[in-house]
């Protein structure tokens, strides 16, 4: 961990199932996360992301990056551009402070309308953790990572 450390970006489809689950799995029933018509009665154009869902997939790329014994500390995430079914969402970050073996993390996740979500990651990574190997596709190229390791 050092500043200036880019964290290899994470793709993440933007589906229906995706949406819909992650509102009821944070027991958000309001009907813009699961209702198209009602979506479009309130003036969107599709169902969209909620916040307790995005904030769940940026604790999910900080850990997959940091590794299992990663802790959180603190994440605090600010919407813009709504996650749309048939987007991509792709987070990046990079580590903007170290402190022993606690981290700040600056997260941004992109998708085709804009910029979704920015805010910053405390995580907390034991010093006596193993190292973190990223997971492989099924090509062999790191997750996340685009064929021949760009990024």
């Amino acid at each position: 961990m050092h500043v200036g450390e880019q964290l290899p970006s994470l793709e993440i489809p933007v589906t229906r199932t995706l949406i819909v689950a992650g509102a009821v799995a944070s027991r958000d029933y309001q009907d813009v996360h699961h209702d198209a018509e009602s979506a479009r009665q309130k003036g969107s154009p599709d169902i969209f992301m909620n916040i307790l869902t995005t904030n769940g997939l940026v604790g999910r790329y900080i850990t997959d990056h940091f590794g299992p014994t990663a802790e959180l500390r603190r994440v605090a995430i600010r919407l813009g551009a709504p996650n749309y079914p048939g987007d991509t969402m792709v987070l990046t970050g990079t580590v903007e402070e170290v402190e022993g073996d606690t981290a700040t993390v600056r997260v941004v996740g992109e998708n085709g309308v804009g910029r979704h979500v920015t805010g910053t990651v405390t995580v907390t990574v034991p010093p006596d953790a193993p190292p973190v190997v990223p997971p492989q596709t099924p090509s062999g190229t790191p997750s996340g990572t685009a064929p021949g390791g760009a990024r």
